[in-house]
């Protein structure tokens, strides 16, 4: 056998820059004039085009395309998937086009009137009719759907599988194949009338166009998965390919046993008509397309192979023949009848470049490469295989998947000023907080400086809830060098909500020189003034807080100069700060003697972001009077029952949520049920009492509105619960890191356990990604033993209560106190302060319940908390009314009463005694608990 060339008969370029596949070329006689196949082809861009080579032979060879080689040129407004010649239309015996578009199915028929000049007849399309689809195309096949007669019916599937049937101008049913994910070629089988098509699971799928008829009307995927009664779409039989399928198609030859073909990867299959493998043959090349043709020689069926290397390979059956080398790549073939010339074979590549060729003898110029053999030196080769990896192993921890980036090699830097003082005149715009002063705002600017010039720089500003932003993107359309681009950006508290975070970040993107995406991001740490003013120190609350320090105590007029307000000229020992539109009052107290300070309010979670300012202030203060050894920490009890309060609270807000959906989707499928009785009855010829339909379903629209004012209104106590959360999850890692003088790196592996990013789910919310993260660590890092280890995951679902959270949350906490670590012993950091870690430990262990059934500090608000969980359970409908923001309150005699008494009223820490020896819950004192 030899590789000679494909001589090429006519050929031409359709269009510049289009993009064609499979299924965008097709010939037929569309003008219905019986002189022969006509070649049709459309675009991705919309052209449609339709050819009538007219080659004539010269001594030069033949001319090749000529201009009226051209009958037709339209563009369409929509890209065309696929195009097919057959009998469209009713009534008619003529050749009609169909072209798929996206979302719209169109059947043309080409009409020809009698030119004025000599090239003869001027052809243009005339729309017969056309479908618009519902969901967005993927291709069609045709047949007499049914065993019609003399007409072709359409069958389009979409992107999800989906099969719509049209009977020509009418629409007949669509049906959800069972388990369809992705599309595949599909054709159809006149014989058994029926449908065969490639799964996205790599299988052949026969469904019986009867079967598709009959089953029962569904409305989405799930319910034609789920049907209870009614018939189901059942497949007729399967055969497993292994490999994506490129194309399908059935031939129905004289003398030759129908058969289906199937093109795949690396193979080609071919099935009788009930799904049994008849032959296959493995390739040795990747092919692009197929194309069955009939034969000579009786009971054989001749096969055209395009491959990826410009090669058309000719297969009697599955013998080879002949091979021949093309000028191109074929997305598809086509074998046609074109100016009575027969076996004219039309190919297609993806650049739209069209060829009309034959098979010929003239020697091609390509030779295939010899390929060198060698024999197999097998201890030669584990040897280099050794080596290799012993190279893997020792440069596995050197190198990172992702390249390593620094400053210096970006082309923008970025630079936050904010300012030490407020705007004077606040430009807070819409907000919410109802508050007699003005609600302060802050002017940031943001400046960005280049080393080239760039284009199409965004700068994105993001800020934690209730603080917002003036605006939200900044656009650049160039930078230069020399010339930074400044932007001026106001924050502001907008909502009247708990403050968790006042960081925000600005986030630059653009695009290098080589068009690389790059992202910078910068952080903006905004004052707590912002959302916090000067009020009245208060004597009793219900939740304190004290801090140990290594230190003289500072006089709290010189940590907090800002934040003084009516509080001025004091004695220093005791402050009093208000977010603004919240009640509670967060009260700092300072010992005049001991290292200590309190903290205290009637609401837990509020005294995470002052609590934070504190210590940061305390550590800046120190640190600029050269004093490097400060050290603060905790050696109270960690007050973990407040904690498990809040999570409650939130939990039951998350299944009110989920009862909630429930019963709104048992009311709304009653409701639709209801809707189709007194449809039914109203479509009676005969006249029927309603037997109080109408009262029923009044009453159900009702319940409808109902329940979805309750979803709303739980919805945004949630939210406010999950901003307490968030606030209290801060807050008891604040005083684990300071209780165990944790590590950066220790700190930020308990972030990320006890995370206060609260996610808004019913399903995978919060309690379960916490309660699954501290699981992982009580059986790995923080395991007793190695027995105990284990890194088995489990499955995240909706917890039925909180007790195994809580649990698991005292767990970590013991075993934190016992001097259990978060990271290896031995890394940076650990080694330094192990020995005073355990010691301190021991004492805090010592002095503290060691029932794992009792929490560490959980008598700590024991009343208070039983005074809260009063009337705790949710009815079916009801919403935790208690889980409010407490409203302001206070009236201006109160405040003028409180101004000239507060001074004498704030008692010292040293009058309170340490926190080891009394406990304060709800303003009173336990001795000894």
């Amino acid at each position: 056998m030899s590789l000679f060339k494909a001589r090429e008969w006519w050929s031409t370029k359709a269009g510049v820059d289009e993009e064609f596949d499979t299924g965008c070329l097709c010939v037929g006689d569309i003008d219905n004039r019986g002189t022969g196949d006509k070649i049709i082809i459309g675009s991705y861009h919309g052209y449609l085009r339709i050819y009538e080579p007219h080659p004539t032979k010269t001594e030069d060879g033949w001319t090749g395309f000529q201009a009226q080689d051209v009958l037709c040129e339209m563009q369409l407004p929509l890209p065309i998937l696929q195009v097919e010649a057959g009998l469209f239309v009713s009534g008619s015996d003529s050749v009609h086009l169909a072209i798929l578009h996206p979302r719209k199915l169109s059947v043309y028929s080409l009409l020809a009137s009698s030119g004025a000049v000599s090239y003869g007849a001027h052809y243009q399309l005339k729309l017969v009719y056309e479908h618009n689809l519902q969901r967005t195309a993927f291709n069609f096949c045709y047949g007499p759907f049914g065993g019609v007669k003399g007409r072709d019916f359409l069958c389009v599937q979409s992107m999800d599988g989906t099969l719509t049937v049209f009977e020509q101008e009418s629409f007949s049913f669509t049906r959800f194949l069972p388990g369809a994910l992705l599309p595949g070629p599909v054709t159809y089988i006149a014989r058994t009338d029926s449908f065969v098509t490639v799964s996205s699971s790599r299988q052949v799928e026969c469904y019986k166009y009867q079967v598709l008829a009959v089953a029962s009307e569904t409305k989405t995927k799930e319910e034609s998965q789920n049907i209870k009664t009614g018939k189901r779409v059942a497949v007729d039989w399967t055969f497993g390919l292994g490999e994506e399928a490129i194309q399908i198609m059935m031939t129905t030859f004289p003398q030759t046993p129908p058969s289906i073909y199937i093109l795949g990867e690396r193979n080609i299959f071919v099935l009788t008509e009930g799904g049994k493998l008849r032959m296959m043959q493995k390739f040795e090349f990747s092919p692009s397309c197929f194309l069955p043709y009939t034969s000579v020689s009786e009971g054989s069926i001749n096969c055209l192979v395009a491959t990826h290397s410009s090669s058309l390979m000719v297969y009697s059956d599955m013998t080879l023949k002949w091979a021949a080398q093309l000028s191109n790549i074929p997305i598809q073939l086509k074998v046609a009848r074109i100016n009575n010339l027969d076996g004219v074979i039309v190919t297609l590549d993806e650049h739209g470049q069209l060829s009309c060729c034959y098979l010929g003898t003239d020697p091609a110029m390509f030779t295939v490469p010899s390929s060198e053999v060698r024999e197999i030196d097998y201890k030669k080769l584990d040897q280099e295989m050794k080596h290799l990896q012993e190279i893997i192993k020792k440069d596995a921890n050197k190198y990172s998947v992702m390249p390593s980036l620094s400053k210096s090699d970006d082309d923008i830097s970025i630079h936050v000023s904010v300012p030490f003082n407020l705007d004077e005149h606040s430009r807070a715009a819409e907000v919410e907080i109802e508050e007699e002063d003005p609600i302060p705002s802050i002017t940031v600017k943001i400046q960005l400086k280049c080393k080239i010039h760039v284009n199409n720089v965004r700068v994105n500003i993001n800020v934690e809830l209730p603080l917002v932003a003036s605006t939200n993107t900044i656009k650049f359309s160039s930078l230069e060098p020399g010339h930074p681009g400044e932007a001026m950006v106001v924050f502001y508290m907008k909502h009247t909500m708990l403050p968790t975070d006042l960081k925000g970040w600005a986030t630059v993107v653009y695009e290098n020189t080589t068009g690389a995406p790059r992202v910078l991001q910068a952080d903006i740490r905004l004052p707590i003034r912002l959302v916090v003013k000067p009020c009245f120190p208060v004597k009793n609350a219900n939740f304190r807080i004290t801090i140990d320090t290594n230190k003289p105590p500072v006089n709290l007029n010189d940590l907090f100069p800002d934040l003084l307000g009516e509080n001025a000229g004091g004695a220093g020992n005791a402050l009093g700060f208000r977010y603004y539109g919240l009640a509670p009052v967060i009260t700092v107290l300072a010992s005049k003697t001991s290292q200590r300070y309190r903290l205290q309010s009637d609401e837990f979670e509020f005294m995470w972001l002052v609590l934070n300012e504190l210590v940061t202030r305390l550590s800046s203060y120190f640190a600029s009077h050269k004093q490097v050894d400060f050290k603060v920490s905790y050696t109270g009890d960690l007050p973990l029952q407040e904690y498990f309060v809040i999570i409650e609270r939130h939990f039951e807000c998350r299944l009110t949520d989920d009862n909630l959906y429930k019963l709104l989707a048992d009311r709304a499928a009653q409701f639709r049920a209801i809707q189709r009785r007194l449809l039914t009855r109203f479509k009676d010829k005969t006249p029927a009492p309603l037997i109080n339909l109408d009262t029923l379903i009044d009453g159900t629209y009702r319940q409808l509105i109902a329940m979805g004012d309750a979803v709303e209104q739980n919805t945004q106590v949630k939210h406010q619960m999950a901003v307490r959360l968030s606030a209290a999850t801060r807050l008891l890692n604040l005083l684990i890191r300071l209780w165990q003088d944790m590590s950066e790196e220790e700190a930020a592996v308990l972030e990320a356990t006890l995370t206060p990013d609260i996610t808004e789910s019913i399903s995978k919310g919060w309690e379960e990604t916490v309660d699954a993260s501290i699981t992982h660590l009580l059986r790995t890092s923080l395991s007793k033993s190695a027995k105990d280890q284990t890194v088995n995951p489990s499955p995240l679902t909706l917890l039925k209560d909180t007790s195994k959270l809580k649990k698991h949350i005292t767990l970590l906490c013991d075993r934190l106190g016992r001097g259990a670590h978060l990271v290896p012993e031995g890394s940076a950091g650990e080694a330094a302060r192990h020995g005073e870690t355990a010691r301190k430990a021991k004492s805090a262990i010592d002095s503290t319940h060691t029932d794992l059934g009792v929490p560490l500090g959980s008598k700590f608000g024991e009343k208070k908390n039983r005074h809260r969980h009063e009337g705790g359970d949710l009815g079916a409908l009801r919403v935790p009314t208690d889980n409010k923001l407490p409203p302001l309150g206070g009236s201006t005699g109160d405040m003028e009463i409180r101004k000239h008494h507060t001074r004498k009223d704030i008692p010292d820490l040293d009058e309170l005694g340490t926190d080891s020896q009394r406990h304060l819950v709800n303003g009173s004192e336990l001795a000894g608990m």
